[in-house]
């Protein structure tokens, strides 16, 4: 069978459809009668899918599944200790996985975007949680694929690094444990509706989505830590200056050329930041967001004056097609 024949296969539900009472007790069932009395574990990244997800398998299996939160070292300011914090106060034990240099040497010299998705699939997959399973024995990962994931990956607009079996690869044979995916028939608005109603904090369920590849995906070439720590720094920035317009998502985008800049009255071979900001529904199509002037020139001012090396900031202003939401 052909991915776009597997993709097909899986009926969309869509927000105004959903029941979430009914299907949150569909789920349940499910995840319990697949996982039967064996345990299972899911990677929680702290954006809604995953946090779903998770609700979800703890419902279903209780202390049989068992939570870890991925430090690949491309996560955002703070993110294993807010993750963490954020759901020991739900209940829910998270243990955070050192796993950065793995990773990193995944993703070492290498600059096409879709080889990249492919380093991170194979280090998450294979190294991280393959070792996880031959350690404890177990057979089950729940994860958070959703509609959209799928259907971009089969469509060959850009691979998902959570999209497996739609794409021929059978993960127990692979990797051996078998991938649950809860919300594969829903999309973004449609899971947040889900987090809402299971008692997830707004700090979740309204937060904007962050990419599966995390950082990497705002990255034009080699993903290094150095280069890591600079799109962190403006994507911190980003996210402080642009809250208030509540926009589906925010980013912040490192660029590979340095550009000529001049500071102190010197020339300065420098990095260059492009900015983008959307407004979506489902991250199918998407507008750039109609920022004033002032709040453009603010983003530049603290992005050159408070990152070391960046002379360059753009705004993007082609919307969704041609352009994607994120750049890699």
């Amino acid at each position: 069978m052909r991915p776009r024949d597997r993709e097909m296969m899986i009926r969309e539900i869509r927000a105004e459809d959903l029941d979430p009472s009914e299907f949150i007790a569909q789920k349940v069932e499910e995840i319990s009668s697949i996982v039967g009395g064996d345990l299972a574990i899911n990677a929680l990244s702290g954006g809604v899918d995953s946090s779903v997800v998770t609700m979800l398998g703890h419902m279903a299996l209780g202390e049989r599944l068992k939570t870890y939160f991925i430090d690949n070292g491309l996560m955002r300011d703070g993110e294993p200790e807010r993750v963490a914090s954020t759901f020991e106060r739900l209940g829910i034990r998270v243990e955070v996985i050192d796993a950065k240099e793995r990773f990193f040497e995944a993703l070492r010299g290498i600059r096409d975007p879709e080889e990249k998705r492919e380093a991170i699939t194979r280090a998450f997959y294979r190294d991280v949680f393959g070792e996880l399973v031959r350690k404890s024995g177990i057979r089950y990962l729940l994860q958070g694929t959703n509609y959209t994931d799928v259907e971009e990956t089969v469509a060959g607009v850009k691979r998902q690094h959570n999209v497996l079996e739609q794409l021929g690869i059978d993960s127990e044979r692979m990797y051996g444990y078998r991938v649950i995916e809860p919300l594969i028939q829903l999309r973004k608005p449609a899971i947040r509706k889900l987090a809402k109603a299971l008692g997830l904090p707004e700090e979740i369920w309204g937060r904007p989505p962050f990419p599966g590849p995390a950082l990497a995906a705002r990255i034009i070439g080699e993903v290094t830590p150095e280069r890591v720590d600079i799109v962190r720094r403006a994507t911190r920035i980003v996210e402080e200056e642009l809250s208030s317009a509540r926009p589906f998502q925010c980013l912040a985008i490192l660029h590979e050329d340095k550009v000529t800049g001049v500071r102190a009255g010197r020339r300065e071979y420098g990095w260059q930041i492009e900015v983008r900001c959307w407004d979506s529904e489902d991250a199918t199509t998407a507008s750039p967001t109609r920022l004033p002037y002032e709040t453009l020139y603010r983003l530049a001012e603290r992005i050159t004056g408070e990152i070391p090396g960046v002379v360059s900031v753009t705004y993007n202003i082609t919307k969704k097609p041609p352009s994607t939401i994120e750049a890699v």
